[in-house]
């Protein structure tokens, strides 16, 4: 049985003309005398595309339910990353274009969440801070404090962020992956 248009609501999972989607916006309109309706935004688990339905009572949407399991980050190659589940060494593949920029936050034996849907690895979960390396930024000029300015810095990763002019080369940092912003010097 499906999903009524008032049962939807935003961060669902669903499945939809056989395929996996987020719901990433949710809109719950109910007009005078007709059925009530919902405007969604799905995005595609599987391509990553995003769109706009409009969902009417009865049409064929149900629930998908995902499973988390924690694995273990151990490697890439070319465009496919490996992780380890951690119960039972079992190990999964999963391709970048369905992680998209979670890969700028991957280092070696990184402990995350995968999200399963039947058997199936569909994405991960980061933790919500890593601690990774600069690789490489302008040296700061003597004279400058805690409280000044920021200058970009590449970390071990690839990943660009701004730091505080005091942080050298080879400094480790705390990275927020929800922002992508630094948090503190480890």
């Amino acid at each position: 049985m499906g999903l009524s248009a008032s049962d939807i609501s935003k961060g669902m999972t669903v499945k939809y003309e056989g395929e996996l989607f987020r719901v990433v916006q949710y809109e719950h309109s109910k007009r005078g005398r007709g059925d009530a309706f919902a405007r969604v935004k799905l995005k595609s688990l599987d391509t990553g595309k995003v769109f706009q339905r409009t969902v009417k009572g009865n049409e064929d949407i149900q629930k998908a339910y995902l499973e988390k399991r924690s694995l273990r980050f151990l490697y890439s190659s070319g465009e496919s990353y490996y992780f380890m589940d951690e119960s039972d060494y079992s190990q999964f593949q999963i391709l970048e274009d369905k992680l998209g920029n979670k890969v700028k936050y991957l280092k070696d034996n990184l402990g995350v969440k995968g999200l399963f849907h039947d058997g199936r690895l569909i994405s991960i979960e980061l933790p919500t801070f890593v601690n990774l390396e600069i690789e490489t930024t302008k040296p700061g000029i003597k004279g400058n404090t805690v409280s000044g300015g920021e200058k970009p810095a590449t970390l071990e990763t690839g990943l660009e962020i701004q730091v505080p002019l005091f942080i050298k080369k080879g400094t480790i940092v705390k990275v927020d992956t929800r922002s992508g912003k630094y948090v503190e010097k480890v």
